[in-house]
This record gives C-alpha cells, structure tokens and sequence, in this order.
C-alpha cells in the first residue's frame, strides 16, 4: 500500500467514526487490511494536519479543513489548465472531468471576494464579488492554485 493510499484511509476512518487514540486508529487500519506502525502512523497524522479535540466523553482525532486543503493544493494544481478573466468573470480551464475539484477546492477557500463557482466537466466559472475585484481574485486564484509557497 502507498503512502497516499494509507493516508487516504486514515483520513476515511476519521471522517466516519470517533478515533480517540492511536492504537483505536491503528486497530481500525488493521481491520482494513493496512498494516503500520506507531512511528508511521504519527508521521501521516502530522502530515495530514490531524489534531485531537475534545468530545463528547473524553478526545478524539479531527482532521482540520484547512490542513486538507493543503495537502490538495498540489493535486488541484495539476488539474488546472489556464485562468482567463474579462473585466466581469473569471474562467479556468481544467483538465477532462476536474471543473468540479477545483472548484470545490476554490469554494473551501472562503474568500470573501467570490461570490460562488459554477463547474462543468473541464470548464469553471468564478464569479467574483464585483468587476473592481476581479483582478484581485485572479491574483488570489493563481497564488492558491498554481504558484508555489
């Protein structure tokens, strides 16, 4: 199993039941099938940005929206073809069936200068708050999308 794969199901395990420990974690792993260690298991848990909070009956793991965000980044990225812009709209051209990743990925980013997305299959429109803010959300679209920290 790759390092994707595993933590692709920590993050399922997390979404749909209340993990409150890392052996609880590793045992659900093991129960489908992805063996790992405790060493292994805390490095994927780092990077997926998971944290413990508090619960109804004690703590239990979360995976914070933001930290998937980042992990997205790069894959959204990759899917993005061009970004092109009239005074009015913004239009991104996506890879065959990725508009709406995309534009999932750009609505979970909360910017308070779009007014929404709309996805087809390789096209997404961005509509931005008013025509004054369109060049300030192409600019935000190529930082969170395409350009490197």
């Amino acid at each position: 199993m790759t390092k994707q794969e595993r933590q692709f199901a920590i993050k399922e395990i997390l979404a749909t039941a209340p993990i409150g420990s890392q052996d609880a974690l590793r045992l659900e792993l093991r129960r489908r099938g992805v063996r790992v260690t405790q060493a292994t298991l805390s490095r994927d848990l780092k990077n997926l940005g998971v944290s413990r909070v508090a619960a109804d009956g004690g703590v239990q793991y979360t995976l914070e929206p933001a930290s998937e965000a980042r992990i997205l980044r790069p894959l959204v990225g990759a899917e993005i073809l061009s970004i092109s812009s009239n005074e009015n709209l913004i239009v991104i051209r996506t890879l065959p069936g990725c508009a709406n990743t995309v534009g999932e990925f750009i609505d979970v980013q909360k910017n308070p200068d779009i007014i929404g997305t709309v996805a087809g299959d390789n096209t997404l429109l961005v509509i931005p708050r008013s025509y004054k803010k369109t060049k300030q959300v192409v600019d935000f679209l190529r930082h969170k999308l395409i350009e490197v920290d």
